[in-house]
């Protein structure tokens, strides 16, 4: 271990693994290391065992649950939009060879104490039952505008500057109400809370026309895709592409210190009395609680049960959004259902979470309006995290914290963090566009 990297990694979360994977294939010695003896940290994938330990103690599962080694349960479960920068990073990459995926079946949005399937262009708002007449022809007519939208043209701007005019005003233009600016801005943009309405509205129709171009994708009931066997696979996928490109890694590290010198810049990582030299380290928030602070904290429940979630039609994946106001809330409230299509649960068994950045203490009761539309469970655990992101300067102390995972159930706000993360680690933007396995391939020729 007493050699000298470039960059050192601390924590097998997707976010690290993928930046790990991106380093190696960029050329850079990496040593990956992590105290757990599994990969994935926050984002790891328990069996049914597993979930009971860490819930549950010494208490064992009922055998009507069926066999543990068929139970895959992310403990951050997020749906990938299908044209999104997730994927982007795993063409761009070549990890697709090791993983194979399954569109998800529905994206449903709660209005009115009801749910309801998301309309994604201007056919679907004609036909949704959240409009009346009047407000489906003013909401065909958003969509057009969004569907033609073209940064590039100006014909297709109407007038407007969509880097100056926001979302509020761009809004107002065609009358909607609020009941479908709700559906817009958080089932179809994605926000998570309505701070959206005042920022410059181009980025709300880039996050619009993302899902619609990603509904488009694999013709599905959803923007959505997901692993079979689910979320565990990423971080492994990663790690044998950093292995390839000469990544080295070691699990069940225990006690990894970083090590900084008098300037207070990182040299090295030590673990079990050997010490590992570096220019760069990389790691989650648990590495270095010194240099990050807790901005908030996530609400979840996790539930087992032998249905669909109903309302969806009888969706065996499912996402639905329910808006902060629609709850009285500050922030949205996430609905995540996976089941046995998609080869995370015995046959007949499904997997949903309901999650929500934490207005209080008592996750049972916060997350209700959440569970309710679940119906009945065979079994439910509840469970709160805190938050945190870094505080430090990496230009000094060549440390690059990765942000804790968010409440959403979709990946866009994950993806974000790692490509601004590269950028600080290597100076350069990340060129998604290229497909790295023709490059390479071109360049054997």
């Amino acid at each position: 271990m007493d050699e000298e990297y470039d960059v050192i990694v601390l924590g097998t979360g997707l976010k690290e693994c993928i930046l790990s994977g991106l380093l190696s294939v960029d050329g850079l010695k990496v040593l990956h290391m992590d105290r757990n003896d599994y990969y994935g940290g926050e984002s790891t994938s328990l069996n049914l065992n597993q979930l009971w330990k860490r819930f549950r103690g010494d208490d064992k599962p009922p055998p009507q649950l069926g066999a543990s080694r068929d139970y895959n349960i992310d403990m951050n479960p997020k749906f990938i939009m299908a044209n999104g920068n997730l994927v982007r990073v795993l063409i761009h990459t070549d990890v697709t060879k090791y993983l194979s995926f399954k569109a998800v079946d529905g994206s449903y949005v709660f209005n009115k104490g009801k749910v309801h399937k998301v309309p994604s262009n201007d056919m679907e708002a004609l036909k949704s039952p959240l409009m009346g007449l009047f407000e489906k022809r003013r909401a065909r007519k958003f969509f057009i505008y969004v569907q033609n939208y073209d940064v590039s043209d100006p014909k297709a701007h109407e007038g407007m500057d969509l880097t100056r005019v926001t979302t509020k005003e761009l809004i107002a233009k065609y009358g909607l109400d609020d009941n479908t600016v709700d559906f817009i801005g958080h089932a179809l943009a994605l926000h998570r809370d309505d701070r959206y309405l005042t920022e410059p509205a181009l980025d709300t129709v880039k996050r619009m026309k993302l899902y619609a171009e990603s509904l488009a994708r694999f013709q599905g009931g959803s923007p959505y895709i997901y692993p079979l066997y689910g979320l565990g696979e990423l971080p492994q996928a990663f790690a044998r592409l950093s292995a390839v490109y000469g990544g080295t890694y070691m699990l069940n590290k225990p006690e990894c210190k970083v090590e900084f010198d008098d300037e207070g810049k990182v040299v090295g990582v030590t673990s079990e009395g050997e010490t590992a030299k570096c220019k760069k380290v990389v790691c989650d928030p648990s590495y270095l609680p010194g240099k990050v602070r807790k901005v908030g904290k996530v609400a979840r429940a996790i539930a087992i049960m032998s249905h669909p979630i109903p309302n969806t039609d009888d969706s065996h994946s499912v996402q639905i959004i329910l808006p902060q106001k629609q709850l009285g809330r500050k922030s949205d409230m996430y609905l995540f259902c996976c089941s046995y299509t998609h080869n995370v649960a015995p046959k007949g068994k499904f997997i949903a979470f309901v999650s929500s950045e934490a207005e209080t203490d008592q996750p049972a009761i916060e997350l209700k309006p959440g569970i309710d539309l679940l119906g009945p469970v065979d079994e439910i655990f509840f469970d709160i995290y805190d938050r945190y992101e870094p505080v430090n300067e990496p230009t000094l102390d060549n440390c690059y914290i990765s942000m804790s995972y968010d409440a959403t159930t979709h990946f866009e706000s994950t993806v974000d963090d790692v490509l601004n993360m590269y950028t600080l680690i290597t100076g350069k933007v990340i060129d998604l566009s290229v497909d790295l396995s023709a490059a390479s391939a071109a360049e054997e020729e």
